[in-house]
């Protein structure tokens, strides 16, 4: 087995036990996989059977002096978002065969969890494997290339999406939009808008995360 080009920090099993299930974390652009395993502790006690990773973008952010991209943003047109995650996606796709082969286990046992940049890759990544992901979430981020998702989705997840109507970095109305491709899919999906939440990560958004895997992977 050869080692993924994508590596991170780790948390967990809580239990001490060999993983059952692998929760992936994918950070936004101008993090790293630090900003988000950092959420890991509040999920772990409902799932301690399961291995968290969060996998460092591979490319240094363009548009900061610190932190890391999965693409550049410098523009920000759909034709060069739908590129970007196109380009990222074998990256995360090997860093998830690779765990998944590692510990013993399969797609039912994954879940993405993706913030911003992270929530596009998580998308991505998370309709089109070869076998379904246990759930995909995203947090403050959009869907890109909508338009072809209905021609590319290979596998339909349950997907949470959860957004913050003050979100001042990706508009709140990329929450509707996503809500409305899926659905056109097939996808089933629960999308969540949080009054006066900002770009992040709120108190109930991490009990959704906590109430959708703990179902999924009951």
């Amino acid at each position: 087995m050869t080692d993924p080009q994508l590596s991170g920090p780790s948390h967990g099993p809580a239990s001490g036990g060999t993983p059952k299930q692998l929760v992936v974390f994918l950070h936004g652009r101008g993090a790293n996989g630090q900003d988000l395993i950092g959420l890991a502790p509040f999920i772990a006690p409902h799932l301690p059977d399961a291995l968290f990773l969060a996998p460092d973008a591979p490319q240094p952010c363009d548009m900061a002096p610190v932190g890391l991209q999965w693409f550049s943003l410098m523009e920000r047109t759909p034709e060069s978002i739908a590129a970007g995650v196109r380009s990222a996606a074998p990256a995360v796709n090997d860093f998830l065969d690779h765990h998944l082969a590692r510990h013993g286990l399969t797609d039912a046992d994954l879940a993405l969890f993706g913030f911003s940049q992270g929530c596009m890759m998580a998308l991505h990544v998370g309709l089109r494997r070869e076998a379904a992901p246990a759930a995909v979430l995203g947090y403050s981020g959009l869907l890109a290339a909508p338009d072809a998702l209905a021609d590319e989705v290979t596998v339909k997840p349950p997907v949470l999406l959860v957004h913050g109507e003050a979100d001042e970095i990706v508009p709140h109305a990329a929450l509707s939009a996503a809500e409305a491709a899926l659905k056109g899919a097939g996808v089933p999906v629960e999308a969540v808008s949080r009054p006066g939440l900002g770009h992040g990560i709120d108190e109930d958004g991490i009990e959704r995360a906590v109430a959708m895997l703990t179902r999924v992977f009951a």
